[in-house]
């Protein structure tokens, strides 16, 4: 059985500030489907405080704000989610971690037993950083490395980010008119790995560079990454499914 890690980014799930509930929807059943196609599935979910901003509109460029606003939205975010798998009768849970569990080998152990005995079990692990003492995640990474380091320490084939971002190209595809999706990267330089963030949306805080960090750290542990857009899920529906690589970017060292 192949185990995957998919991402999703705090745009695709919200929308008008409110959590785009139809596109969670349409997540949560690729998932059901993935799994009924054999795939273990762990779910590395942004939009906490997208959530919690539903309820108390503090403003979101405080971090302490940011930290309250986590609080409130991560149980909000947790019962959508169940309240959307229930619909393909699959149970899920929710994993907080701080970066400190990456630290040492005992607590990561400790770690991956919970997460393969929800998975043995048929459970689909809802994972986010714990927001409300995490606060590099909060001003730096939206999840992006902390996807890269589930996927590593819990053993999974492949990384999948769902994203704004449809695909890694050779320039800014909204700048400029004749940039060329790569399809296949098996080396990032660190110039692109050192670019300014460009995160785009207001409950976002990562963007295309803590992509690249992502794939780079995997592709150094011969594990692989495949960023798509999380609007449209044909693209990775594709890939995994049917093994066909119509669109999106797969980071690899071994083709």
């Amino acid at each position: 059985m192949s185990r995957v890690v998919i991402k999703v980014g705090s745009h695709v799930l919200t929308e008008d500030g409110m959590i785009a509930k139809r596109r969670m929807l349409a997540l949560v059943e690729m998932i059901s489907l993935l799994k009924a196609e054999g795939y273990e599935v762990i779910l590395v979910s942004s939009g906490a405080v997208a959530a919690g901003y539903t309820k108390l509109p503090l403003e979101r460029n405080n971090v302490a704000n940011r930290q309250a606003l986590a609080a409130i939205g991560q149980p909000l975010l947790l019962k959508m989610y169940q309240e959307q798998f229930e619909i393909f009768e699959v149970f899920c849970s929710q994993v907080l971690l701080s970066a400190d569990v990456f630290d040492s080998e005992k607590p990561i152990a400790h770690a991956k037993v919970a997460i393969d005995t929800l998975l043995a079990n048929g459970v689909v692990p809802i994972i986010n950083e714990n927001d409300t003492v995490s606060i590099d995640e909060l001003v730096f990474g939206d999840n992006d490395r902390l996807s890269a380091h589930v996927a590593h320490y819990f053993d999974a084939a492949l990384l999948v980010i769902l994203s704004d971002i449809d695909a890694f190209y050779d320039k800014d595809p909204n700048r400029y008119d004749d940039a060329q999706r790569r399809m296949v990267v098996n080396q990032l330089s660190e110039a692109e790995l050192q670019a300014e963030h460009t995160p785009n949306n207001e409950f976002a805080t990562g963007g295309i560079v803590t992509k690249l960090q992502a794939a780079d750290f995997l592709m150094k542990q011969n594990r692989e990454m495949y960023l798509a857009s999380g609007f449209d899920l044909s693209d990775v529906k594709s890939f995994l499914i049917d093994k066909v690589h119509n669109g999106g970017t797969l980071f690899t060292t071994t083709r």
